[in-house]
């Protein structure tokens, strides 16, 4: 389960960067998406609401807006940042798909999906192994104990055009 401020980086090194020729033989950089995560718990406890695990106070609250505000500053700074958003609530999905053939619509959020998307960043950079520094960053936002621990972020290239789904 992720928090709203994730990442803690693990695992390997990741450096087999897809970097395409540019004009000239001049290498250019990739798009890259950081995915955020979180329940609609988390929500619930952000929003001051306690639910299985203590509620947000408003300092915790106000200490991640005062870092996630500076946080994409500087990658606005750097020109990395391309566009983040954030998500509401998974109370507020709909999820739609198909069975037999006629489109089924279902409310959020879902007994089966303990996390959702809770937000994204897509910058551009020099390599995933830029991407991925980015990333850990946020593994510094301020949160609760129990938020912090559970806190992660997936990094993907972005796909810009149909050679680069090719495998």
């Amino acid at each position: 389960m992720a928090g709203p401020c994730p990442v803690r980086q693990s695992g390997p090194d990741v450096s087999g960067a897809r970097r395409h020729g540019g004009a000239g033989g001049q290498e250019k950089t990739v798009k890259y998406m950081i995915l955020s995560y979180a329940s609609q718990q988390d929500y619930d406890n952000m929003a001051g609401q306690p639910s299985g695990t203590p509620a947000w106070s408003p300092e915790d609250f106000a200490a991640m807006g005062a870092f996630m505000e500076e946080f994409n500053k500087s990658l606005e700074e750097s020109g990395e940042l391309v566009e983040t958003r954030g998500l509401v609530a998974p109370v507020h999905t709909r999820r739609v798909g198909s069975q037999d053939g006629v489109i089924v619509v279902t409310d959020g959020p879902y007994a089966e999906t303990q996390e959702v998307l809770a937000g994204y960043w897509i910058v551009e950079c020099d390599s995933f192994d830029r991407a991925t520094q980015i990333a850990a960053r946020l593994g510094e936002c301020p949160a609760p104990p129990q938020v912090a621990a559970r806190a992660y972020a997936d990094v993907r290239p972005l796909a810009e055009s149909r050679s680069d789904l090719e495998f």
